[in-house]
């Protein structure tokens, strides 16, 4: 199994030679984990710094929830969340990789400049068509998400699903190669417009995403395919467990990194798949 990748980080070629966790903190008072939800500056930092002594080698911020059912927050709303987090993690860590979570290319904009090292968008520039623009424009990685909002329906058939998801992904990554952005990062898109079935089957036939040649993130922390599932609330010990299955499943069948919210656990899984896969 081929765990090697490279990312351009401002300029330097930063080069991972075995799967990453990427820690996800929240600076909204609405996302879906409760435990998650970071009220102010302080707050981020210090998780920042848990996460990072925990095992993360990438912290993803993010300022406007994305759970099914909620009221997105605000450009300006958001620009309040992210930036001055993204600054303040920048400033106390300044070896961190740093992630910012959003869909609006001004927000990617003014985070990129307050310190962010990578543009994650959760829509593939359905929403804000600026945000690959941007991603040219700062020349920084970009992760391209399988978006809710997409060719996939729920009435598409379940040996469809996974061909699908990748027809969707390789249009925008072609759009992204034509604007100039070299490192992209794929992301099935778990849980966002698709049913328990395919998001089961989305897994179950990971190693199909090898074909787009980029790197791979796995985001499936405590998430409805869990939750549901199992019949569980997401702050639960099970549903914990049963992420923890499943990044183990995805370390297994080429996933490169791994979002997060509890950093431990994944960090643990990839020094367990590790030693398994020597």
């Amino acid at each position: 199994m081929d765990r090697y990748f490279s990312l351009n980080i401002k300029g330097e070629l930063k080069e991972f030679f075995e799967p990453v966790v990427m820690g996800i903190i929240n600076v909204t008072p609405d996302s879906f984990y409760c435990n998650s939800r970071n009220g102010s500056v302080e707050e981020v930092v210090a998780t920042a710094g848990r996460m990072l002594q925990e095992g993360a080698s990438m912290l993803d911020i993010g300022g406007c929830s994305t759970r099914p059912g909620s009221e997105p927050a605000t450009e300006y709303e958001e620009l309040e969340r992210v930036v001055p987090a993204v600054a303040a993690v920048r400033s106390r860590f300044p070896e961190a990789i740093i992630s910012v979570d959003t869909f609006r290319g001004k927000v990617a904009r003014q985070a990129v400049e307050a310190g962010a090292d990578i543009i994650n968008d959760v829509s593939a520039g359905n929403i804000d068509g600026d945000i690959l623009q941007a991603a040219a424009d700062l020349k920084v990685p970009y992760v391209l998400m399988h978006p809710a909002e997409s060719s996939l329906q729920p009435s598409t058939p379940m040996e469809e699903t996974t061909p699908t998801v990748l027809a969707d992904m390789q249009r925008v990554l072609r759009d992204l190669r034509l604007r100039g952005v070299c490192d992209v990062i794929v992301d099935p898109g778990f849980g966002f417009g698709k049913t328990l079935e395919q998001n089961y089957r989305l897994m179950a036939e990971l190693e199909a995403f090898e074909a787009l040649g980029c790197p791979l993130l796995v985001g499936i922390s405590r998430k409805s395919m869990v939750n549901r599932l199992l019949d569980v609330q997401p702050a639960s010990i099970d549903s914990l467990l049963g992420t923890d299955v499943l990044n183990g499943f995805a370390l297994c069948h080429g996933a490169h990194i791994l979002r997060v919210h509890d950093v431990k656990a994944a960090a643990d899984a990839v020094k367990i798949i590790n030693r398994l896969t020597l």
